[in-house]
Parts: C-alpha cells; sequence; structure tokens
C-alpha cells in the first residue's frame, strides 16, 4: 500500500514509520506544523508543535530511508481544536484537546488530503491494535501495553477512518520500541515523551486562557461558595480557571469548619461561581453524552466498561443510546462510580477490549438516584 506516516519526532510515530517500511509500504513522511508560530508553543521534547520535533521527525525520515515533507495544518489546527479549548472552558466544560486533535485533524484533514493525492492509509504511533472483525468490520482494541494504551483517544474514528489507518505498535511494550529504536539508529531511541497540552506553555491551563481570552472570558472574577451552606470561602480571577474535582489553587484561606479539604463540585460562568464542597461528593454514578461517534454498529444497549479519561481506570457500566443523528443520546449508568467528572469530557465505551465508540459528556449524575451535578 502507498501510506503515509503522520511523524510527530518523537519515537513512537518514527519506529511506526519504519515497520511500515519494513512492511513493504511504499511510505511517505510528514510533519504537520500545528503552529501559527512554532517558538510561541512548547519547547524540547514536551510537545509536538516545535522545530526542533520538525527537525528531529526529518532526520528519522532519512535513517528510515523514505521522503519527507512538512504540512502546514496551523489554521485547521487552531480553529478546530485550540478555538475549541477556549471555548470549553469558557463554558465551564472540561475538553480534551488531544482526542479532538486526533478527530478533527490527524484522521480528517490529514487522511482526506492523504486519500485526495492517492494514498491508501495514514500509519501514526498511537499504541492500539486493529482487528478484522467477524462481521467484516475493522475493531479497535486497547493495546497490549496497557500503561501506553491511547486507544480512548482514538475512540472518535468511524469505520471510514479505521480502515484507512494503521498502527504498528498496538502489540509491543513501550520499552521494546525504545529499544527497537535504538537498534535502528534513529537519534529519538530516548527522546521524552510529550505531555501535557502541546499548545499551552508550561502547562498553566488558566494562565494561557487567561491571557487568550480576554474579552471573551465569561467573567474575570466572583466567589468561591460552599456549596452546602452557601458561605463565601474566597474569591477567584475567573472560572475558566477552574475544573470539577480540582483541589489545589482554590485559595479558599482558611479550612472548612469541618477540618475536611475541599473539591471544585459545580462551576457556573454566567454567575462567576465556582462550588466546591468535600471529596465524597465528587462521586458520580451517572452521565449524559451527545454527540456520539461510533467505531462500528450503533449499539442501542450495552453492558460494558467505559472510560472517562486519558489514562484513567475503567468503570464498569450500562450504556444506553436513544434517538437519531444529531439528536441521538448516550445515557451511562456506573456500576462503578468516578470522582471528578466534567461536562466536556469524553466517555468511550468497551466491549471487552474493544472500543464501540465515545460521546462528549454534557451532564453527570451524582446519586444513584439521578441528582444532576
Amino acid at each position: 500500500m502507498k501510506v503515509l506516516a503522520a511523524m510527530s519526532g518523537g519515537v513512537d510515530s518514527a519506529v511506526a514509520a519504519a515497520r511500515a517500511h519494513d512492511a513493504g509500504h511504499d511510505v511517505t513522511g510528514v510533519h504537520l506544523a500545528l503552529s501559527r508560530n512554532p517558538a510561541s508553543y512548547r519547547s524540547g521534547a514536551r510537545g509536538c508543535c516545535t522545530i526542533e520535533d520538525s527537525n528531529d521527525a526529518r532526520r528519522a525520515a532519512d535513517v528510515i530511508g523514505i521522503p519527507f515533507y512538512v504540512w502546514d495544518l496551523s489554521e485547521r489546527f487552531h480553529a478546530d481544536v485550540v478555538e475549541d479549548f477556549m471555548d470549553e472552558y469558557a463554558a465551564g466544560r472540561t475538553p480534551n484537546p488531544c482526542l479532538r486533535c486526533n478527530e478533527k485533524i490527524k484522521f480528517a484533514a490529514v487522511l482526506d488530503r492523504a486519500m485526495a493525492l492517492g494514498f491508501d492509509a495514514v500509519v501514526t504511533g498511537h499504541y492500539a491494535v486493529l482487528r478484522q472483525g467477524a462481521d467484516g468490520l475493522v475493531e479497535l482494541h486497547r493495546s497490549v501495553d496497557a500503561g501506553k494504551d491511547q486507544s480512548y483517544v482514538l475512540g472518535v474514528l468511524d469505520q471510514h477512518q479505521l480502515r484507512h489507518s494503521l498502527f504498528p505498535l498496538g502489540d509491543t511494550p513501550k520499552t521494546q520500541v525504545r529499544e527497537e529504536a535504538a537498534v535502528r539508529g534513529l537519534l529519538v531511541a530516548d527522546k521524552p515523551d510529550s505531555h501535557d497540552i502541546c499548545f499551552v506553555a508550561d502547562g498553566d491551563n488558566a494562565g494561557w486562557l487567561r491571557e487568550k481570552l480576554g474579552d471573551r472570558a465569561p467573567n474575570h472574577g466572583g466567589a468561591i461558595v460552599d456549596d452546602e451552606t452557601g458561605e463565601e470561602l474566597g474569591r477567584h480571577e475567573g472560572t475558566y480557571g477552574y475544573t470539577i474535582g480540582q483541589r489545589k489553587g482554590l485559595r479558599i484561606g482558611t479550612p472548612a469548619p469541618d477540618g475536611r479539604p475541599r473539591f471544585v463540585l459545580d462551576i457556573e460562568p454566567v454567575a462567576g461561581t465556582v462550588r466546591v464542597g468535600p471529596r465524597e461528593r465528587l462521586a458520580v454514578h451517572g452521565l449524559e453524552g451527545i454527540r456520539p461517534r461510533w467505531c462500528g454498529t450503533e449499539p442501542t444497549r450495552l453492558t460494558g466498561t467505559v472510560q472517562l479519561r486519558a489514562h484513567g481506570a475503567e468503570h464498569r457500566a450500562e450504556v444506553e443510546v436513544s434517538g437519531q443523528g444529531a439528536d441521538q443520546r448516550v445515557s451511562v449508568r456506573l456500576l462503578d462510580p468516578a470522582e471528578g467528572i466534567a461536562p466536556g469530557q469524553a466517555v468511550v465505551v468497551y466491549d471487552g477490549s474493544r472500543v464501540v465508540g465515545s460521546a462528549t459528556i454534557s451532564a453527570t449524575h451524582r446519586s444513584p438516584a439521578g441528582a444532576s451535578a
């Protein structure tokens, strides 16, 4: 096959491209320039938006012996990922920009352009496994390395995208990938993994949002309130700087009368109020999801598991799907309660190791009776 290898400049994408080349595919490497000003994003190996990363990807392509290009997708990335990130936080929700990047950039914009240029598939360094199902559909499964599994952020992919994707690393632990990179002579063998959000300097989400939102911010201050008593415990500089489940940085002054730590329970952007309470009130027993995306056949009811964070635990759950098209909704009853789940995050549904699909969380229920959070 003629395949396009998305090369971030890290070890995983380099080894994935090399394996695709070894498998006999006609491979072309491409680095995605996602920043309109690379110097303004992360430096070093902490992201995938820097000039250094582009150079690392080019050197890896030279070692593998494949053509290499840089595609400027900065405008699309800014519109579909960065702007979405700002809008979601301004609305009091907690988005996952990596998942949105996979949905809108790597497996939409890139795949569309690749196929228009005559490529058959896109290969990436994601840790996930593709299998041919008995029903003829391509199934997305967890990787063998549970600690590196990235099926959660791929839960937005549909059948068309899965049929034109290759994930060569899904059957290999990360330690072996690094060893293989060293044997191949790839200089990125020991390069640290990227982490946090690639376009937020120093990982300071609140500071970055404060600078970028400006007049778009729903508020520039308000009260931090005890959810049970209504007492004002402190002040904040903008609700966009908080997320449900947060404990650090609340600046509520003296401890609560009962001496227990307080966590963010709710965010009200219009009123400018951040509500806090004890940890036990973070427990979520159910949730509602909107804008579902299915990796294969759409389910109606399913007893399986769900994952609610990129590197979070699995929770046993009963899932029910209702409605059609844009009105389709996903209701999840958590048999294993979860803590600190916020609207805007993704719920990814699994049947064993197979990814069924995903949805954006629109509401949570903090009690088995279904009191809405």
